[in-house]
């Protein structure tokens, strides 16, 4: 008889996302898109923009208000995001 070495499908699709450099990216989209969730449909509404550049996020936001308030709620908002793409994605957000 000879020796298997079996693997769940999730454990197989992960290493060769790996392997391939596109875990990071897949990631990075989850977590763009997880940022709707993460704040609500309110603020979600106020929101132009995002992108992720050296693991900042960028975010437009279009009401001043707004921005001021996210921006003290800024180490709050990496904890949730993060904690939702289940990874250290990002860590810090730049609201422009």
């Amino acid at each position: 008889m000879f020796k298997r070495d079996v693997q769940t499908l999730a454990d197989i699709l992960q290493k060769c996302l790996r392997q391939d450099g596109l875990e990071t990216p897949l990631q990075q989209k989850r977590l763009i898109d997880s940022w709707d969730k993460v704040v609500g449909k309110v603020i979600a509404g106020y929101t132009a923009e995002k992108f992720i550049k050296n693991q900042t996020l960028f975010v437009k936001i279009l009401n001043p208000a707004l921005r001021a308030d996210l921006t003290m709620m800024r180490d709050r908002l990496v904890k949730n995001l993060n904690m939702e793409v289940g990874a250290n994605i990002i860590v810090d957000i730049k609201f422009f």
